[in-house]
């Protein structure tokens, strides 16, 4: 990758993303962020361009400059990346930390932010647009769909399954074998034992529903 990296969103994610990027010796063109409050101001030297619909800076993407989407929102997030697509006909680019392991065996998609010390194991497979934080382990031939998010120091063990959109708290472990569904919340520290339904949310050890 030789074209700078504009990166979508000033907050949350796109700190340490900036840090992933210039750790491998990319350079990062500036940010782009909705919130006006931010716009013109500095990360770590970095400009807050302008907003993320801005056609001035929209216009590099692809021809001069390759881009990132640091949004913690999954809707949000999801609609940037469809922005990206049908506008500039483009997919966002990973944002791999240097002290994260992926296997050579393992597949991973588009768009993902790894941050330092994720494991991803043999046989496993990311789908794109993930948010994998520090110390999280996927484990071999574990399966993770689109725009999921793992906390820091979760475990998601063999063989498991996480449908698109999960978000998994912080510590939480998967069992081997079991699977999340599309959309599913597990609280942080869970420990689940059993399939979870789509847009169920559980929390415990072992993992519970928890009622609306």
């Amino acid at each position: 990758m030789e074209k700078p990296i504009i990166i979508f969103g000033a907050k949350g994610i796109a700190h340490p993303a900036l840090e992933i990027f210039n750790s491998h010796d990319l350079v990062v063109y500036g940010f782009l962020e909705e919130d006006e409050r931010l716009q013109k101001t500095q990360i770590n030297n970095v400009a807050v361009l302008g907003g993320p619909e801005d056609e001035g800076f929209l216009k590099l993407i692809g021809k001069k400059c390759e881009a990132f989407v640091a949004i913690d929102d999954a809707p949000y997030r999801a609609a940037i990346v469809k922005l990206l697509n049908e506008r500039r006909k483009v997919q966002p680019v990973n944002a791999l930390h240097r002290l994260s392991y992926i296997s050579t065996d393992a597949a991973i998609g588009h768009g993902n932010f790894i941050n330092a010390k994720v494991t991803l194991g043999a046989g496993a497979s990311l789908g794109s647009h993930c948010i994998i934080h520090t110390n999280a382990s996927i484990e071999h031939t574990a399966t993770v769909g689109d725009f999921v998010q793992i906390g820091a120091g979760a475990v998601v063990n063999a063989g498991a399954s996480i449908g698109d959109g999960a978000f998994l708290g912080s510590g939480v472990i998967v069992v081997s074998g079991v699977s999340i569904g599309k959309n599913a919340r597990i609280g942080a520290g869970s420990v689940v034992i059993s399939d979870v339904e789509a847009n169920q949310t559980v929390f415990g050890n072992p993992a519970q529903v928890i009622e609306k």
